[in-house]
């Protein structure tokens, strides 16, 4: 694994700043795959072991995903919306899995550790850079169940909801009296009144020589069925 301060720099780099929540996001990280036994989790051998339950949107998640490679589109990237400034790391190859906690004590403690540094934001990154893992950190053993649904891989199992037509994957539809739905039949989506549109340039492709950001896009029109 690339030293800290390496990571530090590459993963505020591609998040767009450097905040304390990338220090707390690559320590985190760092801590995670030492505890499971990986040591470059972005190599090809490795990632394949490697799963990462995240469990907030904030800065620290982008950190997290950067040291150890995991995606969304690799299903190694697993979301919680929890709104806990955690993750839990997990090889699949040794089924150890360990669940860190970022302290708010560490918050209360950062005058200490950096004292002379002025301003919220800056004394906090500083300090967290200084802290031990266990002043910054809570640490759990846990037990995470995955079955082959949530694995990496290829698509397991499709089904197409009774109620639209779409096709869904990897046994994510909801039963309803016994037939398969899709979440966004159901009441549970986060959209709503959904409806079919069609917009300018429907017909374009790329490489065709249109350049369509040229001016805003101002005419869409809603299909009726």
């Amino acid at each position: 694994m690339k030293d800290f301060e390496t990571l530090v720099s590459e993963s505020a780099r591609i998040h767009g700043h450097l905040c304390p929540g990338q220090v707390v996001g690559v320590r985190m990280a760092m801590l995670g795959c030492r505890l499971i036994g990986l040591d470059d989790p972005q190599c090809h051998t490795q990632i394949k072991k490697l799963i990462v339950f995240i469990e907030m949107d904030r800065c620290a998640g982008d950190a997290v995903a950067h040291v150890t490679g995991v995606k969304l589109g690799r299903r190694s990237l697993k979301f919680m919306d929890y709104g806990i400034m955690a993750a839990t790391f997990i090889n699949l190859e040794t089924n150890k899995a360990f669940r860190i906690i970022s302290t708010e004590e560490a918050r209360e403690l950062a005058p200490f550790y950096a004292p002379d540094i002025v301003g919220k934001s800056a004394q906090q990154l500083e300090a967290y850079k200084l802290m031990p893992d266990s002043v910054l950190f809570r640490v759990q053993r846990v037990n995470v169940h995955l079955d082959e649904h949530d694995m990496p891989g290829p698509t397991r199992k499709k089904t197409t909801c009774k109620r639209c037509g779409q096709v869904v994957r990897d046994q994510r539809e909801v039963m309803i009296d016994k037939e398969p739905v899709c979440q966004p039949c159901t009441d549970n989506a986060y959209f709503s009144d959904a409806h079919e549109i069609t917009w300018e340039h429907m017909d374009w492709i790329p490489n065709n020589g249109m350049d369509i950001f040229d001016e805003p896009l101002n005419k869409t029109t809603i299909k009726r069925s």
